[in-house]
């Protein structure tokens, strides 16, 4: 069952499209894949990157888990193809503290123990949730 159709007209503003993937590996372990991808339907001013136009995306990141079978963060790696500040790309190797943690009772504590405030992108932090979902679908 969808949602029933809007009563009055409305604009479409903001777009956010996240996808997630798991994968069983060839060596034992497991990969979880996830992008997040914000968008606007307007053009406007941005500092860093001088502006972003309608569709372009305003935030486009990725995420991958390795874990093991316990569900134990063997590796990460992440990525920001776009994003509207410079420390947004600077952070990125903050994301290597999560190796050794486990996902489970106390994981979102531990995200923001290790990648609260300015160690870490807040977005990135947020898709961490939903990753922590799709490993237990996936395992």
């Amino acid at each position: 069952m969808s949602l029933p159709a809007s009563r009055v007209s409305r604009e479409r503003l903001h777009t956010r499209t996240i996808q997630c993937h798991g994968y069983r590996r060839s060596d034992g372990l497991w990969d979880i894949e996830a992008q997040l991808v914000d968008s606007k339907n307007y053009a406007f001013p941005n500092q860093y990157r001088g502006g972003i136009q309608p569709g372009e995306p305003l935030h486009d990141l990725w995420i991958r888990l390795t874990l093991n079978d316990h569900l134990t963060v063997q590796a990460i790696e992440v990525a920001t193809e776009a994003a509207p500040f410079a420390i947004c790309s600077e952070v990125l190797p903050n994301f290597q503290r999560l190796k050794g943690l486990t996902i489970g009772p106390g994981w979102r504590k531990a995200l923001q123990q290790q990648l609260g405030g300015t160690q870490g992108c807040t977005h990135l932090v947020e898709l961490l949730g939903t990753v922590a979902t799709t490993a237990f679908q996936t395992i």
